[in-house]
């Protein structure tokens, strides 16, 4: 499995969009592309904002949900042969033997190890089924046996699954095999073996050219709704921001530096001890301390996102996994999540999210998968939901490791939740506890205007 999911890495080509319209601001700080040999390309700093979708070429014949995929196929070729059981019988059992051997080593060429193989190699398999087409139909009678309908099997096979080249060859294969059956056991007029593969030849290519052309189209599809759900988040974050940093001005900084100008003028009116004085003068200072770190924030707030945090890191590392999860993941954050989380607690739950996702989508034969990580009430949580199998189905040996998550929660105070949902959806919840961390100045902030205060 590990050898698969490295030729499955090496198969990917990243191709990183910046639609922020800060190329040049970009420029020089790595756009991301193509990583080494092996390994997923690097997506560069904005690559998740912009929408990162690298586009894949998928093995045929992966195991990850290989039955489904090959069950509707192999009933109908077990059909046809068993079609020749039919009165009066095959005309020839020559025939009928070395068709069912042929698809008897189509069946088991599906499981060689696809991933020492070249990459030219899978083509074979649809081939050898159309060569066992041929002995079928001389088995059957010839041209008039009403079986040549299963030739449509392995060009929908190549349609769904291979690349364009390789069903252009299965429709040569299939031209080959109805050109031989036109000869055997009685040659055909020549007028009607040139019409038959004619029009033969343009209908199989019809059908691949709209096949493959769909596949695209969709695909560029989701690759336009990753890259738009990023801009959306992009959009929604500032405007939270700007909406956020307009009322701390407007009205929570005013109202503190009002009440605190008001506390020192009641002090100077008024006879008092030392020690209220002491106490008033604590107030008006914490008061003062209170507007530099809200005028930090809301400097912060006014210039756009940052490059590194939180809340980047995790919509990093879905675009990076979202390959290897054959879909684009629905995310959802809520709370602050860049200031309220430590740094320890921030590197544990990416970790537990790379865990996770590497486990979901298409090696968990899930059609869908939503993230959602929370930062409120003095926690934060993790929670990864999809429609694939149990999660407690996928602890094999090379798979998702529930009491190593569930450590690394312990270890933090905090817990690891599985329940299972309506129609068969599954959620796996890690939860542990924060402490906000106290807000100071960063060396990259620019020093914050005290306001003038009576002495």
């Amino acid at each position: 499995m590990p050898r698969l999911r490295a030729r499955r890495a090496k198969r990917w080509m990243g191709v990183v969009t910046d639609s922020t319209g800060n190329g040049a601001r970009n420029a020089g700080r790595g756009q991301g592309g193509p990583g080494p040999r092996g390994r997923l390309p690097t997506p560069g700093p904005r690559s998740a904002a912009a929408g990162w979708s690298p586009e894949p070429i998928h093995t045929p014949f992966e195991r990850d949900g290989l039955a489904v995929r090959i069950a509707p196929f192999a009933v109908v070729a077990v059909l046809a042969e068993l079609s020749l059981a039919l009165p009066p019988g095959p005309a020839s059992m020559l025939d009928t033997v070395l068709s069912v051997v042929l698809l008897a080593a189509t069946a088991g060429a599906v499981f060689l190890p696809w991933d020492r193989l070249p990459a030219w190699a899978p083509v074979t398999v649809p081939l050898l089924y159309t060569m066992s087409v041929l002995p079928l139909l001389l088995a059957a009678g010839g041209t008039a046996s009403g079986v040549g309908v299963v030739l449509f099997i392995p060009l929908a096979w190549t349609t769904l699954f291979h690349r364009p080249w390789e069903s252009a060859c299965v429709v040569a294969g299939i031209l080959v095999v109805l050109f031989v059956t036109s000869l055997l056991p009685d040659e055909a007029p020549a007028d009607f073996i040139i019409r038959r593969l004619l029009f033969w030849g343009l209908l199989t290519s019809m059908i691949a050219v709209a096949a493959h052309g769909l596949r695209a189209r969709i695909r560029r599809s989701q690759e336009a709704t990753a890259r738009l759900q990023g801009r959306l988040r992009e959009l929604s974050i500032l405007q939270d921001r700007d909406r956020i940093a307009s009322s701390l001005q407007d009205n929570v900084v005013q109202r503190l530096f009002a009440a605190g100008l008001s506390l020192q003028g009641i002090g100077l009116l008024v006879a008092r001890p030392p020690e209220v004085s002491q106490r008033i003068d604590a107030v008006v200072h914490n008061l003062d301390e209170a507007i530099r770190l809200l005028r930090q924030s809301i400097f912060g707030l006014e210039h756009g996102l940052p490059e590194q945090g939180l809340r980047r890191s995790i919509l990093d590392v879905s675009n990076e996994l979202t390959p290897a999860l054959g879909l684009v993941p629905e995310i959802a954050l809520e709370g602050p999540i860049d200031t309220d989380v430590p740094p320890q607690v921030a590197g544990q739950l990416l970790a537990t999210l790379r865990e996770v996702l590497s486990h979901s989508g298409s090696a968990a034969r899930a059609t869908r998968v939503a993230v959602a990580v929370v930062a409120r009430a003095g926690e934060v949580s993790l929670t990864v939901t999809d429609n694939g199998r149990r999660w407690s189905a996928r602890t094999s040996a090379d798979g998702i490791r529930l009491a190593t998550l569930r450590n690394r929660a312990r270890r933090l105070g905090g817990t690891l939740e599985v329940t299972s949902g309506e129609q068969g959806s599954s959620s796996l919840t890690w939860r542990v506890p924060v402490t906000t961390p106290a807000r100071h100045g960063r060396p990259d902030e620019p020093p914050a205007t005290r306001e003038p205060t009576a002495s």
